[in-house]
């Protein structure tokens, strides 16, 4: 694994500071059934990282002192942790708005079976990953027989209501691009993944969300490998718009590792770019005010700020077509 970080610590991309948080995002774990090209992550089988039931209490201590409204949980595949659902469970109990970032296959994983009916029954929001409508760039991202996986999962998420006008079981997708390339138009796309996936499955979903590779980790090991990552950074750094700065997800949104040290996003997680430049755990922001920090800021950071914006909500502005 090629490391990426010394190529982005010197950065001249713009200052940020934090506004109000709204959003506490919560990584369970790097281990996941699947190992993508892309994961930004590097999750895979074979990864023991596993947040404890005491870090998810002292994550639950937080959210009860906190005005934090959205439990935003990943992993991994976040559903591998055995506290995964006490930790829906307590958050939904509080009223809060409670995000699964799924992979679908892990549907058909042992022990997990009845995991679509658990979150129809809680309402959590699931934005599900699926980085293309056509088989063959699902398996260049993600292997062999996944794309056929993941359309059984989406079934039966519909059949339960998920997709559905009407149902309250909102089931956002997740696209990136296969390569080192910027997604394209999120409106445009979305109308093709309605199309496709209805006429290909008869699936239907509420929106769909493009996020942009980020160099770091195995897509940016990938990238060094290939002698690709001097040109992808300046794709993101030539596409950069000023007016994204205001929306990027970092500005509200804190990231926990299954530690639970804190940071100003997941991708800063996964460089181990602290928050103000040091290992802070969530314990220790009872009682603190977010607002006006400074943001942890590298090359990466262009990903996010780049055409039309990437979050983990999707583009933060539509482009023209």
């Amino acid at each position: 694994m090629h490391a990426t970080l010394p190529l982005l610590k010197n950065t001249d991309f713009p200052p940020l500071t934090r506004d109000w948080l709204t959003t506490l995002q919560v990584n369970l774990g790097y281990r996941c059934n699947q190992s993508c090209l892309h994961c930004h992550v590097n999750a895979g089988p074979t990864r023991r990282e596993v947040m404890n039931e005491e870090t998810i209490a002292e994550v639950l201590s937080y959210l009860r002192a906190s005005a934090v409204g959205i439990l935003d949980i990943t992993g991994g595949a976040p559903e591998l942790n055995p506290h995964f659902r006490m930790l829906v469970r307590k958050a939904q109990a509080r009223g809060m708005r409670v995000i699964d970032r799924c992979n679908l296959t892990i549907f058909e994983e042992p022990g997990q079976e009845d995991l679509p009916e658990f979150l129809a029954e809680h309402k959590v929001e699931v934005v599900a990953s699926l980085p293309c409508y056509l088989e063959e760039n699902v398996a260049a991202q993600r292997g062999a027989g996944v794309y056929a996986a993941s359309l059984r999962g989406l079934q039966r998420l519909n059949a339960l209501g998920y997709g559905k006008p009407g149902s309250g079981l909102l089931l956002n997708l997740m696209y990136n691009p296969v390569g080192p390339a910027l997604p394209p138009s999120q409106c445009a796309l979305e109308t093709d993944y309605r199309r496709e996936l209805q006429a290909r499955a008869g699936v239907e979903f509420n929106h769909l969300y493009v996020l942009a590779n980020m160099p770091i980790q195995r897509f940016g090991s990938t990238l060094i490998a290939h002698g690709q990552f001097h040109d992808y950074m300046t794709l993101l750094r030539g596409a950069h718009r000023d007016e994204n700065l205001q929306q990027v997800m970092c500005r509200t949104l804190v990231s926990v590792d299954w530690q639970g040290y804190v940071y100003d996003c997941d991708f800063n997680q996964m460089l181990g770019i602290g928050m103000n430049g040091r290992r802070v755990h969530v314990r220790e922001l009872i009682g603190q005010e977010l607002r006006g920090a400074p943001i942890a800021v590298a090359d990466h950071c262009y990903g996010c700020t780049a055409g039309q914006g990437a979050s983990c909500g999707g583009a933060l502005k539509e482009v023209e077509r």
